[in-house]
């Protein structure tokens, strides 16, 4: 070989590298272009952009389409929106559905002699023909788009064209690639987005009805909540008497209203009567009414609770308090619908129904005759217990964000809890139930050092939480003085042989407090205690020393097992 043919042989060979480091670099930008996130316009505008510096092209665009939409996206090198969908539309639709339909690449070496540009117009000034290159963006089953350039062909050999088209081939499956990508992501988010709204419709829906069924002034989403809602909204429809039972702080005079303004009287009279403020006298004088002159200061006639509430609702709280006496003038009214005022002889008769509450044990006051049997069965024609908060733990965070938001109302602030604050709150166990949990609120509220409620504001933190030193006091307190506790089946037999109430309230009560069964009636003697201190101290040694676990054990909650080994004296050992 002579040395004239070597040196161009060398320098074809040198060329050829370099126009595969100039593909290899090419390739290695767009697909950066095409996986940085963007939208699918901008990614496909640095694409032609970048192809328009490796390919030395005059014109070029990307155009992607749309068969649902019946659409066009059209991205140009260098041009506006407007200019490279006027670009497209020019090329010969012929030539744009060879490269859609077959899916196969078309070259063009001059435009101005192919038959597929004849009517396209001058494309170029004289003695500087054109080429034409087009390769299909393919999909999973079908043509998505082409890529299509415009070059002259004094910057590069008629061969330099097979290079083109295996590169644009390659760049056009990267682009085909991510416009896959990004339909998927687009229907996956168009998938998410209408199950989110979705769900958001049956949630507003579901609160809807929720409001609509639900009681308005009573918060709580708890099961144990709404399953009492439900009984409350069913009952009221009928004029039967309901006794609402539950400890103290439960809302029984929520309950109540509610009862009145869901059944057909809620247009009459709610007529309410907190029967433990009053002595007997003045009870029966604010239940009655008076004639003029009837006791000293009688200066007129007044008309009584009864009376105010004809053809309405009266509620009488705490019902359990009034007088073994006092119950017989009230059973009268309850059963014939009369009575007479306080020195008056004239028989009026009322339309009323009755909803009495109490948080003490009906039924044991029955058995130990201390509460009228007939009274009993008069008042508690449907029986609702109201569950205290610690069995209802899901409305804690409700009810105290409600009792924070009419703090700030009230004095013009804007205090918010953070999450450990919020977390305090459901790790306790409020035995003063709602009212307890609104009186924490408000006093936590009142002495907050920031607009952010944290653990350190509480009482508790500091051991001055009122509710703990009256909880170790309630391990000395009568049953009487108790939080209402279901009173469990027995004989009758055995029952009517019990002591009088005086002797009864000497007992320790069995609901909050730890107590063996069985020993129930010899509590008090030093056997009892014995035993209830070697009780503990075996399920302590069972779990470990575990005050939890051992509470479980027992079915007590950590603070009442706390009580317990306080009052026997019983160390915690530390291991």
């Amino acid at each position: 070989m002579s040395k004239d043919t070597e040196v161009p042989n060398q320098e074809a060979g040198l060329q050829s590298i370099s126009r595969a480091n100039s593909a290899l670099i090419g390739i290695y930008e767009i697909s950066k272009a095409l996986t940085r996130p963007a939208r699918l316009e901008l990614a496909l505008s640095r694409v032609i952009n970048l192809l328009a510096s490796f390919l030395e092209m005059n014109n070029g665009l990307i155009a992607l389409l749309d068969e649902e939409d019946e659409t066009t996206t059209v991205v140009g090198a260098g041009w506006s929106e407007a200019t490279a969908k006027e670009y497209f539309e020019r090329v010969p639709e012929q030539a744009v559905g060879q490269i859609v339909v077959s899916g196969m690449p078309l070259v063009v070496r001059n435009i101005a002699e192919s038959p597929l540009f004849t009517d396209w117009g001058d494309f170029g000034t004289a003695g500087e023909p054109r080429a034409f290159v087009g390769v299909p963006i393919k999909g999973e089953s079908r043509t998505v788009g082409t890529i299509m350039i415009e070059r002259r062909l004094g910057h590069s050999s008629p061969h330099s064209l097979d290079d083109d088209v295996r590169f644009l081939t390659m760049v056009a499956n990267l682009v085909g690639q991510a416009v896959a990508v990004q339909t998927l992501v687009a229907r996956d988010r168009e998938r998410l987005m209408t199950e989110h709204h979705r769900l958001e419709k049956e949630m507003e829906q579901q609160r809807t009805d929720a409001k609509q069924e639900g009681i308005s002034w009573i918060i709580g989403e708890s099961p144990a909540l709404r399953e009492v809602v439900g009984k409350i909204q069913q009952v009221a429809r009928c004029n039967l008497p309901v006794l609402l039972c539950g400890e103290s702080g439960t809302g029984k005079e929520l309950f109540a209203r509610a009862i009145h303004e869901y059944s057909p009287r809620k247009d009459k009279p709610y007529i309410r009567l907190n029967c433990a403020a009053l002595s007997e006298s003045v009870l029966e004088s604010e239940l009655f009414g008076h004639e003029r002159g009837a006791f000293t200061g009688a200066i007129g006639m007044r008309k009584g609770r009864f009376e105010m509430a004809d053809g309405g609702t009266l509620f009488l709280d705490e019902i359990t308090e009034i007088s073994p006496a006092f119950q017989a003038k009230l059973l009268r009214v309850l059963q014939e619908g009369e009575f007479e005022r306080v020195g008056g002889s004239r028989t009026l008769k009322v339309d009323v129904r009755m909803v009495a509450a109490t948080n003490r044990n009906l039924e044991s006051a029955v058995l130990s005759g201390d509460f009228r049997s007939d009274l009993y069965y008069r008042i508690s024609v449907v029986p609702i217990f109201l569950p205290p908060l610690r069995e209802r733990p899901e409305d804690v965070e409700l009810l105290a964000r409600e009792f924070l938001k009419r703090f700030n109302e009230e004095h013009g602030v804007a205090l918010t809890f953070s999450q450990r604050a919020m977390e305090v709150l459901g790790a306790c166990d409020f035995p003063g139930n709602v009212r307890e949990l609104e009186s924490c609120v408000r006093r936590t509220a009142a002495l907050a050092k920031d607009s952010t409620i944290v653990v350190n504001d509480f009482a508790c933190s500091n051991d001055n939480c009122l509710s703990m030193v009256l909880g170790k006091s309630m391990n000395d307190t009568h049953a009487s003085n108790r939080g209402y506790v279901e009173l469990p089946i027995v004989n009758p037999q055995a029952a009517r042989s019990r002591p009088s109430r005086r002797t009864a309230a000497r007992r320790p009560p069995s609901g909050r407090d730890f107590e063996l069964p069985g020993t129930a009636e010899n509590s008090n003697t030093v056997e009892a205690d014995a035993q209830e201190r070697a009780r503990l101290i075996e399920r302590m040694e069972l779990s470990g020393w575990v005050q939890a676990k051992a509470a479980r054990m027992l079915g007590l909650t950590p603070r009442q097992m706390g009580y317990a080994l306080r009052k026997h004296g019983i160390d915690v050992k530390r291991f």
